[in-house]
């Protein structure tokens, strides 16, 4: 029996506390630490293992298992250096307790079967972090390195649409797109077909970070409600189009993740009832 009914993750397309410092920017710091030690891992080393991708789909990687965990480790020490950390409270332990669930719903195996992703040689080091910044942003480095912002903390009205931001970026980390990005970059460099292939890595992103929610027991009808509220928040303001954007437009995103949570929920009561069995490991 298929765990996902109708090959739905078969996919043809493809976020009273002490802190350390007072003074830092996310998304700036995390990409930046990551490019440059990516280019320092990457610049005497053969590309990584080649396969197919998540959805069955091909995928080029440009690090070996090895030097991805690499990655994460160094850019995440990087960016806790710098950071301010909340050290302790009731974020960092709704963080931490929400991302653990989300962890563990990652070594599932029946949904790792379904959607096809390669996990055989990648360790992952679980990592939880709140850094003090009013941007509502996350994000989760190579090796399983998770940081939340306290500005999406502010944001999201439950544990279920914290869950939602967290294993869409770890669907990133489980999916090796920075490494894909990469090798990417090296074929092609940066132009239109570049910014396409984000917009495939975010909806990828989304899709299974709907189910893995969803396998951790959270309410994925609650990461549509999220991003309805997002765009509600964001009325008014200009967006760019979607052709020379790196996210899928909010409209979009909304209609992929409501056609997806009907056949996650019957992928996880099919687990739950125990129709679906883990493949026997001899």
């Amino acid at each position: 029996m298929r765990l996902i009914p109708d090959a739905s993750l078969r996919m043809d397309m493809p976020r009273t506390q002490r802190c350390r410092h007072q003074t830092f920017t996310p998304s700036i710091g995390a990409f930046a630490g990551l490019t440059l030690i990516c280019l320092f891992v990457i610049s005497g080393c053969s590309e990584g293992p080649q396969g197919t991708g998540p959805g069955h789909r091909e995928q080029r990687l440009a690090l070996t298992p090895s030097q991805e965990l690499q990655v994460g480790r160094e850019a995440y020490q990087q960016i806790l250096e710098k950071a301010p950390v909340v050290e302790s409270g009731p974020e960092v332990d709704r963080v931490r307790r929400v991302s653990e669930r989300i962890a563990k719903a990652v070594q599932i195996e029946p949904l790792q079967r379904e959607i096809n992703l390669q996990l055989d040689g990648y360790e992952f080091e679980w990592e939880y972090n709140v850094v003090q910044d009013d941007q509502a942003n996350a994000f989760c480095l190579p090796g399983g390195k998770i940081v939340v912002l306290t500005g999406l903390l502010q944001l999201v009205k439950s544990d279920d649409q914290l869950a939602a931001v967290i294993a869409h970026e770890v669907a990133h980390a489980l999916a090796h797109h920075a490494s894909e990005r990469i090798a990417r970059e090296r074929t092609v460099g940066h132009g239109l077909l570049s910014l396409s292939y984000n917009r495939q890595q975010e909806t990828e992103a989304d899709h299974i970070g709907l189910f893995l929610m969803t396998f951790a027991g959270y309410d994925p009808d609650e990461a549509v409600e999220f991003w309805k509220e997002m765009q509600n928040a964001q009325g008014g303001h200009l967006h760019l189009p979607e052709i020379i954007s790196d996210h899928p437009s909010d409209n979009r995103r909304m209609q992929q993740l409501q056609a997806w949570v009907g056949p996650a929920k019957a992928a996880k009561q099919a687990l739950d009832e125990g129709r679906v069995l883990p493949i026997s490991r001899r």
